[in-house]
């Protein structure tokens, strides 16, 4: 409580200083384009004489926020440039506005980056959404990923699934289904599950393949992140929030056609155009069509067809206001992809095998016919709203809108041995169970209203950076699932007909016995309130202390079973410290991190009576350092975490009561544990060589809970060791400047996907995923190729289930840039 306390004396004093701190500081603003018309990113813009700055966006805007009134010399300079330097005087704390226009076109900027001082080409140093204000890496206490749209372009990378390849620690587990609510694909951070329900900070979930064209840079913020972002986005493993790219004030844009292994074939566009002669309006469409085959079978019972459309408008009729409107469009029609689960009332000691490489699948069957589609839907709507109410204060409100829905079928299978089958006493399996779960006319609504006020000033001569936010969320489920068994097919029997499983079987099978059905029709609402300040002890010292209350009201519904309404409280704190003993070089930084995750209604105990639950909570301690070193040639974080997840709900034992009822007897009392290292690193050791790198290790256990598991790793922990590299030569100058190579992979160890004592356990084997690509990007046009899985490696992702991953696959584009 003392801490609350003290975190709670600090916002009122912070709140109560705003009117006179508004009043000491002002800023310098500014636009920087090259001689052609041209936004100019990456240039230093600076204060002569003082240390204070910033770096142009990929817009050419900068702001030098806390200037004191006074005289000022504004310098623009980048390495090979002739630099420029403009008086301004602050008075009053007001905002300044300078432009600049260099000498140079874009390309000749581009040249004199790549050989200067941008030279790190795949690090992004800053984000405004981590923290939900604007920090550079290197002040963030929090450890978190960027993969930018530099490396997206040159590995040819189209969805979001392919751009976590770049992420440290992180491992795709699931890939997407397309259901409604819980299509999306999943991955494993930290030992947990996560998947990508976050768009520029607010909610924004998509049940399809998340294409990539409209992605500006991917953020894998880790660790749990419950103080700013709630629990109902998010895991104990962190999240992933999509940020996107931006309308901007000139024309410009590119088109882009990509065609090659197992039918794949894509087209799309992106063009930007401001709508008024001001240019204070501007619109910005990016849309893109693909098409795939399934490797298994490629053409004959397995594809995906995905349209995705992101248009965005910005209006900025004053320097203090501006609105964005947004909106992501996604239709897909797709053939699931095979998930193989292990039959639950088997032991993995009667199949005769114990790894997905040793079981008697054909690697390149797929064992259904055709028909068996679905129709996925996401549309979600974005609008912001942007204020500077003075130079030191800025209100930001986000209204979201995301609905996805999905009707069709969902064909997977089941390993069963045949003695589970009844088929023999001997280990072995010669059969597969193929099933079907389908949804109809399934829908989820999310809406989101989050209101944040930003504050950035001095209190005692003391810097505070300061964020209050208000949010309000809902989660609406309209959920319909139906299926079952539909029939038994025997394996590796030359000449077989596997295409029997196919959509008038199953319509058939339905007419024939009525499927079991599941719905879903949930309806929450989560109230909450947050406030996080970064305060400068000094100019090496920071500290983070923030704290949020969240008021969980389930209304109930139909959770596949009668939900009763309850609500639930819930208070996450969330403190951070940074000590940089070199300024802006080195980084030493500490964390505790806290989430939650509430659990439903009432459990019997062991007299039988009910109990209230509470939220099940993750804590995490975390250290480490970040490096920014050798003139910024050099970004690397080192941490060490350790998450420790409390009140988890075990099953203690069930009883049969008189009339026949199983009741389940449950305590609050299990524990899961989670701690690790992670590395990542981004560097220029020479001109036009970039590298990047990743390594991630993590050890899960369960403890205190069901003997069936207890001592155990999760089966959703994924793979304790984890890799990821790639290396990228560039020519930068001369006749062939723009001319490329790049190599990389991924490594990930044996992956336990059943883990119990009644079960056994079940690996999947560790793989090594190589990649390569080949690119020439010239001022108006790019060439590329690419090769996926070099080495056609053999191997499968899942927890609780397994799926066979593509093999090699060879894809080339051309691109038009205007």
């Amino acid at each position: 409580m003392n801490t609350l306390h003290h975190l709670g004396l600090i916002s009122t004093l912070s709140v109560c200083a705003l009117s006179a701190s508004a009043q000491q500081t002002g800023s310098i603003r500014g636009t920087i384009t090259t001689a052609d018309g041209r936004p100019a990113e990456a240039v230093t813009v600076g204060l002569k004489g003082r240390g204070q700055g910033a770096i142009t966006n990929n817009q050419g805007q900068f702001v030098i926020e806390r200037v004191r009134d006074g005289q000022y010399t504004v310098v623009v300079t980048a390495v090979g440039l002739k630099s420029e330097e403009r008086a301004v005087t602050v008075s009053g704390g007001q905002s300044v506005s300078l432009d600049f226009t260099l000498t140079e076109n874009a390309e000749q900027l581009r040249e004199v980056v790549v050989n200067g001082a941008r030279v790190n080409r795949f690090a992004r140093k800053e984000s405004i959404d981590v923290n939900k204000m604007p920090l550079s890496n290197l002040e963030n206490p929090q450890v978190y990923a960027t993969v930018g749209k530099e490396l997206l372009t040159e590995q040819l990378v189209f969805s979001v699934d392919e751009a976590t390849r770049n992420a440290p620690g992180v491992q795709k587990m699931w890939e997407a289904t397309g259901r409604s609510g819980d299509g999306g694909s999943f991955y494993a951070s930290r030992g947990f599950v996560v998947s990508s329900q976050l768009r520029n900070g607010v909610a924004g979930g998509v049940t399809s393949t998340i294409d990539a064209v409209n992605l500006e840079k991917l953020e894998v913020i880790k660790g749990p992140s419950a103080t700013l972002y709630g629990s109902a986005l998010t895991s104990y493993g962190g999240l992933l929030n999509r940020v996107t790219k931006k309308p901007y004030d000139r024309f410009g844009g590119e088109a882009a056609v990509a065609a090659g292994s197992y039918g794949f074939h894509r087209a799309s566009v992106d063009v930007n155009t401001p709508l008024n002669a001001a240019k204070t309006l501007a619109f910005r469409l990016n849309g893109a069509y693909t098409y795939e085959d399934n490797f298994q079978n490629a053409g004959y019972t397995g594809f995906a067809k995905d349209v995705a459309l992101a248009p965005s408008l910005q209006f900025q009729p004053t320097d203090r206001l501006t609105i964005n409107l947004d909106a992501e469009v996604y239709r897909s029609t797709n053939v699931g992809k095979q998930l193989i689960y292990l039959y639950f009332l088997d032991k993995v000691d009667n199949f005769g095998f114990s790894r997905a490489d040793q079981a008697p699948l054909d690697y390149r069957q797929s064992y259904q016919g055709p028909g068996l589609t679905q129709d996925s839907r996401s549309t979600n709507l974005f609008g912001q709203v942007r204020y500077r109410i003075s130079p030191s204060f800025t209100s930001t409100t986000y209204l979201t809108s995301s609905r996805s829905y999905s009707e069709g079928n969902g064909p997977y299978f089941y390993l069963a041995s045949d003695i589970a089958l009844g088929k023999g006493t001997t280990p072995g399996v010669s059969s597969l169970i193929r099933a079907d779960q389908s949804t109809q006319d399934s829908r989820r609504q999310t809406y989101q209203v989050q209101q944040l006020f930003n504050g950035d000033f001095q209190i005692g001569g003391l810097r505070n950076r300061v964020v209050l936010g208000l949010d309000f969320l809902r989660l609406d489920s309209d959920i319909e699932f139906f299926g079952g068994t539909i029939d038994t097919a025997p394996l590796n029997v030359p000449g077989y007909n596997y295409r029997t499983f196919n959509k008038s079987t199953v319509d058939a099978t339905y007419a024939a016995q009525a499927p079991g059905r599941y719905p879903v029709t949930t309806k929450i609402n989560t109230y909450s309130a947050f406030v996080s300040d970064v305060l400068n002890l000094t100019d090496k010292l920071s500290v983070l202390a923030a704290v949020r209350v969240d008021r969980y009201d389930n209304k109930g519904g139909i959770l596949y079973f009668p939900v009763p309404a309850y609500k639930q409280t819930a208070v996450s704190p969330k403190f951070g410290l940074v000590y940089q003993p070199v300024k802006d070089r080195v980084s030493l930084f500490a964390n505790y991190q806290n989430s939650f995750n509430n659990q439903n209604s009432s459990y019997l105990n062991t007299e039988l009576q009910p109990f209230v639950t509470k939220p099940e909570r993750a804590n995490q301690l975390e250290g480490g350092v970040k490096l920014d070193a050798a003139g910024g040639r050099l970004s690397a974080t080192v941490s060490y975490y350790d998450i420790r997840v409390q009140n988890v709900l075990r099953t203690l034992y069930t009883v049969t009561t008189a009339d026949s009822a199983t009741l389940t007897i449950s305590a609050q009392d299990g524990t899961q544990w989670s701690r690790g290292t992670e590395l990542s690193l981004t560097a220029n050791p020479l001109p036009g060589l970039n590298l990047i790198g990743g390594f991630a290790y993590n050890y899960s256990k369960f403890v205190n809970t069901n003997e069936n598991v207890n001592g155990r790793r999760p089966n959703t922990a994924s793979s304790p060791y984890l890799a990821n590299f790639w290396v990228s030569y560039r020519q930068p100058e001369g006749p062939l400047k723009g001319l490329g190579l790049g190599f990389g992979g991924n490594y990930a160890s044996d992956n336990k996907i059943l883990n119990s004592v009644s079960q056994g356990v079940f690996t999947l084997p560790s793989y090594t995923v190589l990649n390569a690509s080949a690119f020439y990007d010239l001022p108006h046009y790019r060439f590329a190729v690419k090769v996926d899985n070099l080495t056609n490696e053999r191997y499968w992702i899942g927890y609780t289930t397994f799926n066979a991953q593509k093999l090699r696959s060879i894809i080339g584009s051309v691109a038009y840039k205007f």
